[in-house]
């Protein structure tokens, strides 16, 4: 991962691209408060870039599909659309209301070539795993996986929409230090 500045909310975020095609990536940054410890659950900023021809992006904070939340995303005409999923095994996440988004006013759009997720996450931070509780280290790096569809939801205004199995899967090793902002509180405020 590799710092990376947003202009337009203010956030300073950690960044990691995923090739989606020889010219186009699927790219997901993420943002947290720099007072924030493994000690304790924290708020999260999740931004995700991607290719109009991703039909939808999942970011497993837990750095497999199952048992973990799941930031599933895609576009829905002109904005994006966030959902809370949960897996309990390699079938399609249902609804998971133990993390909970807040999209902003800013960093959403959907353009000629890319949609923009951001968003803010409460509760992706700590979560009850596979292996016992679970908080992330927010001054180093996270397992955390990717998984993303040519194939768009059956119901695309819907966040509890369905959607067809993943055409690619992989995990990454992230270093969230890179995301640390002091100012995290007032920017999530000013950003909506």
């Amino acid at each position: 991962a590799i710092a990376f500045y947003d202009s337009e909310t203010g956030f300073t975020f950690s960044e990691y691209k995923v090739a989606y095609s020889l010219s186009a990536n699927v790219v997901y940054r993420i943002a947290v408060p720099s007072t924030a410890s493994s000690s304790s659950a924290f708020d999260i900023v999740v931004q995700v870039v991607a290719p109009n021809a991703v039909g939808w992006s999942g970011l497993a904070w837990g750095g497999n599909m199952v048992k973990n939340p799941l930031t599933v995303g895609w576009a829905n005409g002109n904005s994006p659309i966030v959902s809370s999923r949960w897996a309990t095994g390699h079938t399609l996440p249902t609804a998971y209301t133990g993390a909970s988004y807040t999209k902003f006013t800013t960093g959403n759009r959907v353009n000629g070539t890319h949609w923009t997720l951001t968003a803010k996450c409460t509760g992706c931070s700590a979560f009850a795993g596979s292996n016992g509780n679970v908080v992330l280290n927010p001054k180093g790096s996270n397992r955390l996986a990717f998984a993303y569809s040519a194939s768009k939801p059956t119901s695309p205004g819907s966040n509890s929409s369905s959607f067809p199995i993943h055409d690619v899967h992989n995990y990454w090793s992230h270093d969230f230090s890179q995301g640390e902002n002091a100012d995290f509180d007032n920017l999530v405020k000013k950003n909506g």
